[in-house]
């Protein structure tokens, strides 16, 4: 291996790896605030590249369908509630919120789908469309059961991955997709060449990355979402709803699976099923934080995008069991040294 072939390989490992970050924080993110192992976010991730692909396609992503359906269940079960609850005036408003926002989403998809629209106006409707879907599953699926425990919440993320990975191909179909790179430029530094791809991979991730640090640091909202992750009881005596903090963390968590949709876009081919691999590698990074660190998840997320990209060099037939025997020393070291506590209920 020469310095040329040692610094491709780590310029795609990077870029790999600020992908599998942002999906980390996302696994971080769910887990702390609601104790949900959020297996099904690759369907996420999935679920953004492929509306992108059909919207540069021209033709209306299964997202729309999907969107549709979830919307309507999700507004039945709110609507159930409010009337369970005798809160008729506000059912109204519950109704705007939880089918008609998704619903204009949709319908927004469906008119700007046959239309040639810039490649941001399309990014931005896919963001919306996914990121959409986050709070409509948390309220069907985890928010009727917020308080069963960690375990039954894991065997519900299971068969929700399974569900979602099912609707994918219904909606999607069994074939492949990959949308074209938002930049061909490249530039070359002495012997070393770097793409513009993947440099902006790089750039968005850091960027929000940032945008999240602040907004924990300094919005309201994200120091509730905080003082919900240290202690949902604590929380909840002083006024911080557990139903709004699931919400709000789902939006956030469907975000950053869809940015990781669009961004892995044009790197690799993308099926219904392959959202399944690409949580695990985030969910590596994951476990090396602990589910508790935000800093260590991405470090750790980094460290497998470049042990994938060496690993794919060295021993190609094998860079997936490299990458996740990773996870096995880490979890052989945190249970040596972290003590064990009952939770609190």
């Amino acid at each position: 291996m020469d310095l040329s072939i040692a610094a491709f390989l780590t310029q795609d490992g990077v870029t790999n790896g600020a992908i599998y970050a942002l999906l980390a924080l996302a696994l971080v993110l769910v887990f702390a605030v609601t104790r949900i192992i959020w297996i099904p976010s690759g369907e996420f991730v999935t679920y953004g590249t492929l509306t992108l692909a059909g919207l540069q396609l021209g033709k209306p992503p299964g997202t729309m369908g999907l969107l549709i359906g979830v919307a309507v269940v999700a507004a039945a079960v709110e609507a159930s509630a409010t009337i369970r609850d005798g809160e008729w005036r506000r059912l109204p408003q519950r109704l705007a919120l939880w089918l008609g926002v998704p619903l204009l989403i949709a319908g927004a998809i469906g008119w700007a789908a046959p239309r040639a629209l810039p490649l941001s106006v399309q990014v931005l409707l896919t963001l919306a469309a996914v990121t959409a879907l986050g709070p409509l599953l948390y309220r069907i699926v985890y928010q009727p059961i917020a308080d069963a425990s960690v375990l039954v919440l894991l065997i519900v993320s299971v068969a929700l991955h399974l569900v979602l990975t099912g609707l994918g191909l219904f909606f999607f179909g069994a074939e492949g997709s990959r949308t074209p790179p938002f930049t061909g430029a490249s530039f070359q530094i002495d012997a070393m060449t770097f793409s513009a791809q993947s440099l902006l991979v790089v750039a968005t991730s850091v960027v929000l990355i940032g945008a999240l640090y602040l907004f924990f640091g300094r919005s309201l909202y994200g120091k509730a979402l905080r003082a919900t992750a240290v202690n949902r009881i604590g929380a909840r005596l002083v006024g911080i709803s557990p139903s709004f903090a699931g919400t709000l963390t789902f939006v956030l968590a469907a975000l950053l699976c869809a940015f990781c949709g669009v961004l892995i876009g044009p790197i690799t081919t993308i099926y219904y099923d392959s959202g399944f691999l690409i949580s695990l590698k985030g969910f590596v990074g994951a476990i090396i934080g602990g589910l508790v660190s935000y800093p260590l998840a991405a470090a750790g997320a980094l460290l497998v995008g470049l042990l994938e990209a060496f690993s794919s060099f060295w021993a190609s037939a094998f860079k997936e069991v490299i990458v996740f025997t990773l996870i096995i020393p880490v979890l052989l070291w945190r249970s040596l040294t972290t003590r064990h506590h009952e939770e609190d209920e």
